[in-house]
């Protein structure tokens, strides 16, 4: 079983791992190369745009992603620091727990493309909504995922995109009922996703009927999705 999520927004700039991205054996890193290429090659106007931000900062930014490849590493789970991944508390994970993650959570990020637990990467900025990243990591991703037999997917829309699998993908939303509408969950939907992959790990899951165990804060499984009524 895969369980795929989406990187943060939020990073910790620290590398806790003595080795250069350069240095790493990650698999994509050619791929990762294109993506610089492209990046290297847009006038200031357009990475503003890119990065959302004053041109001051975007040019920061940009500096940083261009020069990944000489830059030191965390870990994916140690570097990504938003709302699911504080709730999934990786420190205080048991070593079987940390195990089952490194072996079913993958990462799905605009620049890395699919990343382990343990995947060492640099700090970065770069969304997956932008130089049609969904298209340009479909074949790839696709491909690593394709013998699955069960993936379940959190991704959010932007992410979803990207994959091209028509089977054996089970899609996890975290709905509010208010009074009878339906609702996607947006903050309180982070902090619950990341509940639920922490209890999918300490709780050892790999099929559905233990997937429909988990409750928090209200959201409980209807046979659909996790639903909250408010």
């Amino acid at each position: 079983m895969i369980i795929l999520a989406p990187p943060s927004e939020g990073k910790s700039s620290k590398n806790t791992v003595n080795e250069k991205f350069i240095e790493t054996n990650y698999i994509f890193k050619d791929r990762v190369e294109k993506i610089l290429s492209i990046l290297n090659k847009l006038d200031e106007k357009k990475i503003v745009s890119i990065y959302s931000t004053t041109l001051d900062k975007a040019r920061v930014l940009h500096k940083n992603n261009l020069n990944i490849f000489d830059q030191g590493c965390s870990k994916a789970i140690e570097r990504y620091t938003g709302v699911v991944f504080k709730n999934i508390d990786w420190d205080s994970l048991d070593l079987i727990s940390k195990n089952y993650l490194n072996e079913n959570l993958r990462i799905v990020s605009g620049l890395f493309g699919i990343l382990k637990p343990d995947s060492l990467i640099p700090n970065y900025k770069l969304k997956m909504n932008v130089l049609s990243l969904t298209d340009f990591w479909k074949n790839d991703i696709s491909n690593q995922l394709k013998n699955e037999e069960l993936i379940l997917d959190l991704l959010p829309a932007t992410h979803r995109k990207v994959l091209k699998l028509e089977k054996n993908i089970l899609s996890i939303n975290f709905i509010i009922n208010k009074n009878g509408k339906l609702i996607q969950s947006a903050h309180s939907g982070k902090v619950v996703k990341g509940k639920f992959i922490r209890f999918l790990a300490q709780n050892n899951v790999y099929d559905v009927k233990g997937i429909t165990d988990f409750e928090y804060d209200g959201y409980s499984w209807n046979g659909e999705f996790f639903v909250k009524d408010l």
